[in-house]
């Protein structure tokens, strides 16, 4: 994939397409992108943090110019044959992250930061919820998000929707001294786990600790997506020394 990064927005009625011809050409060299028959080229956008598919839609190369020279993303309407500023009525704006396009450059990937965590025109988080088909018999999360996500989501629902039977649930009424015993129970599981060098331990425990953190974070009312957001600014701290 190749790589385009995200620039500081800049007022945008006072863009000039000849200023942002100039000025994106020092950045990439969009003549590497394969537009279609109609200038356009297919863009998905995607949560930069728990990597949900949340949008797809057409870019024309000034729709990319001015995304990459505002740091806010526009599209191009088909349908109103004008390019469109994501968020310009609904108020759900899109902050770019990052860009790429595949390996035949005819489709790009933008990780975006949604405003107000919704970006489908129906008030849904993503534009993907029609169910077509599910390898599996379990219940993913919409939209489809990593592994923790979906699980931290499924932990949220169950406090909203108590379940006698729901072992969540037990955990969440037994409240701090419930949740906290069983994290430190887990992990002295998992540090004996490592110590005894047992692979097929040190997972399963892992497992459970992340598990059992969730439920805490839960019953604290704090969004593991908070826990990403401190992970992601850590990424590009400074080292320590």
């Amino acid at each position: 994939m190749q790589f385009y990064s995200s620039f500081n927005p800049l007022k945008e009625a006072n863009l000039d397409f000849k200023e942002i011809n100039n000025y994106t050409q020092k950045i990439i060299n969009l003549e590497n992108l394969q537009f279609n028959e109609h200038g356009l080229i297919f863009a998905i956008a995607q949560d930069w943090l728990d990597g949900a598919v949340l949008m797809a839609a057409w870019m024309s190369k000034e729709a990319i110019e001015i995304t990459l020279l505002t740091g806010q993303v526009h599209y191009w309407s088909r349908s109103r044959e004008k390019i469109w500023h994501k968020g310009a009525t609904s108020g759900h704006f899109q902050k770019l992250k990052s860009m790429r396009s595949d390996c035949d450059a005819d489709v790009l990937l933008l990780t975006i930061e949604q405003t107000q965590d919704i970006s489908c025109h129906t008030g849904a988080r993503s534009c993907f919820f029609n169910d077509t088909y599910e390898a599996t018999d379990r219940n993913p999360s919409f939209p489809p998000a990593d592994v923790c996500t979906e699980l931290a989501q499924t932990i949220t629902t169950r406090k909203k929707s108590p379940d006698a039977k729901s072992y969540t649930n037990k955990l969440l009424d037994g409240g701090d001294n419930r949740i906290l015993k069983k994290i430190g129970e887990e992990s002295a599981e998992f540090v004996m786990a490592c110590k005894d060098r047992k692979v097929d331990e040190i997972v399963g425990e892992a497992a459970d600790i992340i598990f059992h953190l969730q439920v805490a974070l839960a019953y604290h009312d704090i969004s593991w997506r908070d826990v990403l957001e401190v992970l992601a600014t850590r990424r590009n701290a400074p080292r320590r020394h």
